[in-house]
């Protein structure tokens, strides 16, 4: 989920070794948490949208 979500909304393929090693786990956590407030598979599983009622 976050895999997908880190390419869908920020453009980042974590499969790229090098591009990984390069950043920091500060970089990393700073976008996990973005995408809490972003449109996303995260967001939706932590705030899923309101159900109507019957």
């Amino acid at each position: 989920m976050i895999e997908a979500d880190l390419h869908e909304v920020y453009g980042i393929d974590i499969g790229d070794r090098r591009l990984m090693r390069a950043r920091s786990w500060r970089w990393l956590r700073v976008r996990v948490f973005g995408l809490l407030s972003a449109e996303s598979r995260l967001s939706r599983h932590f705030a899923p949208p309101d159900k109507p009622s019957p």
